[in-house]
């Protein structure tokens, strides 16, 4: 993903100087286009199979990448020293048809590393299984989209300048790719740290939860007293300790129904069990045993390096809003304040 960036940023630094007249009148320099931009995708791609841990699964495209990218700068060579040399006025009419054949080549090249980064992520779904536990890709699936959008503008450039010479025809595919490459990489590198935060707190986890509900009920009124008997509390247990052992809360998408189901209980049975035995509703209850890891790690210098939002992510919170709030809520301080005091 650096490199990315790195490819994305030279590409508009040299176009930025041509266009700006901030180049040499040397007659190789001035001519001499380094082809970034044949580099960035094949870096995207390659950050694609290692974040989704498939690079051993798939293609490898870098190689070829580098010996296209390094093939089209000698061939540049020869094509500029031909005119220079041989060409009358040094008419540099060869050199733009190369150009414009070295575009097309790039733009089928990159296309195709497009479309084998679309089947990996929307095709070879068994492939990605271990990753989509983790993370559920969407940011990547919505970069699928807006660069199918790209690539169509750069479609349209190419064609607009090869019938009319216009360079201008690239203006707005650069704005626009620029945008969301950038973007992308800001994604990247987040999704990147948490993804591998994550997968470290996930081997670290133990299941010697404190349980926050009460092996004891208070006592409540003769109307209510009949619930609260040994076989119900037996039950409850059975609960806790099946939720606890088999790390179910761990489960963002985790559900009342699937549970009473897998237990051979009633919905609303379920349902009265949790709130009389743990003085919490189910939503409640499950984002203690949330909170209650959390605070393992966040408690343990081991992990102080990791993030706060990897953290949430990993004991079964959906976001980093709901995370912080359901802390707040059970530990009436924020994660980062419980996290200052280890």
């Amino acid at each position: 993903m650096n490199l990315t960036v790195l490819f994305i940023s030279l590409n508009n630094l040299q176009r930025w100087l041509i266009d700006n007249d901030y180049t040499s009148d040397l007659f190789l320099v001035e001519n001499l286009l380094i082809p970034w931009y044949v580099l960035i995708l094949p870096m995207f791609y390659a950050f694609t199979t290692h974040f989704l841990k498939v690079q051993d699964k798939v293609n490898d495209f870098l190689k070829f990448s580098i010996i296209l990218f390094v093939s089209e700068i000698i061939l540049r060579l020869c094509v500029i020293s031909y005119v220079y040399y041989e060409v009358p006025d040094r008419d540099t009419f060869l050199i733009e048809r190369y150009t414009m054949l070295e575009d097309i080549l790039n733009l089928l090249y990159s296309i195709f590393l497009f479309i084998n980064a679309c089947l990996i992520i929307f095709r070879r779904h068994h492939l990605i299984s271990y990753i989509l536990s983790y993370d559920d890709l969407n940011w990547i699936k919505w970069f699928i989209r807006l660069g199918t959008v790209v690539i169509i503008f750069w479609v349209m450039a190419v064609a607009i300048k090869s019938f009319t010479g216009n360079e201008d025809a690239y203006v707005f595919l650069r704005l626009s790719s620029s945008i969301l490459l950038y973007w992308i990489g800001y994604q990247g590198f987040y999704k990147y740290n948490v993804l591998r935060d994550r997968i470290v707190l996930r081997s670290s986890m133990d299941s010697n939860l404190i349980s926050v509900a009460n092996d004891a009920k208070k006592v409540l009124s003769d109307s209510e007293d009949d619930f609260y008997n040994e076989k119900h509390q037996s039950d409850f247990h059975r609960i806790r300790d099946y939720i606890i052992k088999d790390k179910l809360y761990l489960d963002p998408l985790l559900s009342m129904e699937t549970l009473a189901s897998d237990l051979g209980m009633s919905k609303s049975y379920f349902s009265k069990l949790i709130n009389s035995y743990s003085d919490y509703n189910f939503s409640d209850f499950i984002n203690s045993l949330r909170v209650e890891q959390a605070k393992k790690f966040l408690s343990n210098n081991e992990f102080s390096d990791y993030t706060i939002v990897a953290i949430g992510l990993e004991c079964g919170f959906n976001s980093k809003s709901t995370f912080y709030s359901a802390f707040k809520k059970f530990t009436s301080e924020t994660p980062s304040t419980f996290r200052d005091k280890y």
